[in-house]
């Protein structure tokens, strides 16, 4: 999660995977298929760059599991999986949500 990021910063390059929510008004479109936005887990803010087709899902405030790596303050995804799924989602992120009151239940 970006908060253990935070804490334990991974080695440039090394490739790893962030869960969190999108955050409200971070999506910026770029030139081409390249998008930048942030993913959070509500105490700490990751940047992220992305080129390539979003999923359907994929918006503000959606949950969202990135692939990639760091390059200088940001995450330089490969992949971008959306969902509005538990199963999706890394658990300690769901309970970081859930503790800060932000985690909402996927609709069934």
């Amino acid at each position: 999660s970006p908060s253990q990021l935070a804490s334990n910063p991974p080695q440039a390059g090394e490739v790893f995977r962030i869960g969190g929510l999108v955050a409200d008004g971070s999506i910026q479109r770029g030139q081409g298929e390249t998008v930048r936005f942030a993913v959070t887990d509500s105490n700490a803010t990751v940047k992220v760059e992305y080129t390539g087709v979003l999923p359907d899902l994929f918006e503000e405030n959606a949950g969202v599991v990135a692939t990639g790596s760091m390059e200088g303050e940001t995450f330089v995804a490969s992949e971008i999986l959306a969902k509005h799924d538990e199963s999706y989602i890394p658990k300690e992120v769901v309970d970081a949500l859930k503790e800060q009151g932000v985690y909402v239940e996927p609709a069934k």
